[in-house]
């Protein structure tokens, strides 16, 4: 097997495969089905995953720390690569936001590898003790963290998904088995090899991170139920009718959210350029991220002026708005909002503004038009703040900052493999503990029961 350019040889575990309609992977090592190379490739992940789970907190920050220092090497043939997809998404008449979802550049490339460095420096969880007591008969109990085994990840546009998820799962002891998107699958499958190339160098199996060879939507669907038993949990990122499928599919357990239909809600009591800056940030700083806000609340009764200057706010910063009548008033400029905008996540440089009956006037919109995702509120009476963040029941709550925090880089967690908005096992930001379970682990002297 020849070398490639960098003088280490390629993955013996990449296949071309065949799909039901024809279409060919690009990876020439192998020939078969879509179900064929799907299931090597879970058999594989469960074979690795046993033996991640035993690697050494060393190990696995030495592999980390080399798939950092490969993607800084490799950032001239990553941005060639994402070229290619750049160029595919343009054709085929993807909106401006999903390009910038898509592209990378050498500073997003050097964002990558930072994320995984901070990765590597956290804790391990894997053998932490979450509890421990004794019992009156003398037995210690300890809640230890394990591992959840192999885990799925379905994504779309983001080709850094590769780097956080692979090394997320890495570092809390799983296998992960990567199926991105066919829009940036050159890009990952250059980011890919910087993380192969990272486990190689720390003596970990290669198989431990592994990307689906094919763009085919067959293999999701053989993902979604569990590839004979290899997959413990799917976690998917991406658009509302990904994770809809993969909710109503999978026949495993699932972390994900439908949708980031994020609020930002501005108080009677707020300071108006505070509130100005946390506005256009929210939505404008990224408008294609789950974290941007999508729709504006505003106090009725703040004060003359505040609305209009929040609105000329985002106007200014080429942001179309879509109001109600008070919105309106405020700004000539802003379109008439339907009863549909109060429901769609726009992901683009579109905002929909309301006025609303105080606080409660707030919780009521979102809870009925929310998505339990990310809301903020931006107020200086802190007995008004408290209301909204006790009330409210979104995964992550704000008060006085940007919802473009719903981050799990952000949070200290070095990275996310996304924001989990269910109620079970994991909920916000799915960053290292959450990718763990526990088992617990009891210590006698001898006891029996009677």
């Amino acid at each position: 097997m020849t070398a490639d350019r960098d003088g280490v040889r390629p993955l013996a575990t990449t296949f071309a495969v065949k799909s039901s309609n024809g279409r060919e992977g690009s990876d020439p090592v192998a020939q078969g089905s879509v179900g064929e190379a799907m299931q090597v490739l879970g058999a594989a992940a469960r074979e690795a995953a046993r033996g991640v789970a035993l690697a050494s907190a060393e190990a696995k920050d030495q592999a980390l720390e080399a798939a950092a220092a490969q993607l800084r090497r490799a950032t001239a043939a990553i941005v060639e690569a994402n070229k290619r997809d750049l160029a595919a998404a343009a054709e085929a008449g993807r909106p401006g936001s999903f390009l910038d979802r898509l592209m990378l550049d050498a500073g997003r490339i050097d964002g990558m590898a930072k994320g995984l460095e901070e990765i590597a420096a956290l804790p391990d969880p894997v053998g932490t003790a979450m509890a421990e007591w004794t019992r009156p008969n003398g037995l210690t109990i300890q809640r230890v963290r394990v591992p959840l085994g192999v885990v799925g990840i379905i994504y779309e546009s983001r080709p850094n998904v590769t780097a956080d998820a692979g090394a997320l799962c890495l570092k809390a002891g799983n296998a992960a088995i990567l199926r991105g998107g066919s829009e940036s699958h050159h890009s990952a499958r250059a980011i890919h090899t910087c993380l192969a190339r990272g486990l190689r160098g720390a003596g970990l199996p290669e198989t431990a991170i592994q990307l689906v060879p094919t763009t085919d939507r067959e293999a999701v669907g053989l993902m979604l139920k569990g590839l004979g038993g290899a997959i413990d949990v799917i976690v998917p990122r991406g658009g509302k009718s990904l994770v809809a499928r993969v909710q109503e599919e999978a026949r495993v357990p699932v972390f994900a959210h439908l949708e980031g239909l994020c609020h930002t809600y501005v108080d009677r009591s707020a300071d108006l350029e505070m509130a100005k800056r946390i506005v256009v940030n929210a939505k404008m700083r990224r408008t294609g991220v789950c974290g941007a806000t999508e729709t504006l609340l505003v106090d009725r009764a703040a004060p003359e002026g505040c609305l209009a200057v929040l609105v000329a706010a985002l106007i200014e910063a080429d942001c179309e708005v879509r109001g109600d009548g008070a919105a309106q008033d405020a700004d000539s400029r802003v379109k008439p909002a339907t009863e549909q905008d109060w429901s769609t996540e726009y992901l683009d440089a579109i905002i929909s503004v309301k006025v609303v009956d105080g606080v409660d006037g707030a919780i009521a919109h979102i809870q009925t038009y929310g998505s339990q995702h990310t809301d903020a509120i931006v107020a200086d009476d802190q007995a008004t703040a408290e209301r909204f963040l006790t009330r409210l029941d979104s995964a992550i709550l704000l008060h006085n900052a940007s919802t473009q925090f719903a981050d799990g880089g952000e949070f200290g967690m070095g990275a996310e493999i996304g924001i989990a908005t269910g109620r079970l096992h994991a909920r916000g930001p799915v960053g290292v503990e959450q990718l763990t379970t526990f088992k617990y682990v009891v210590r006698g002297t001898g006891q029996t029961r009677p």
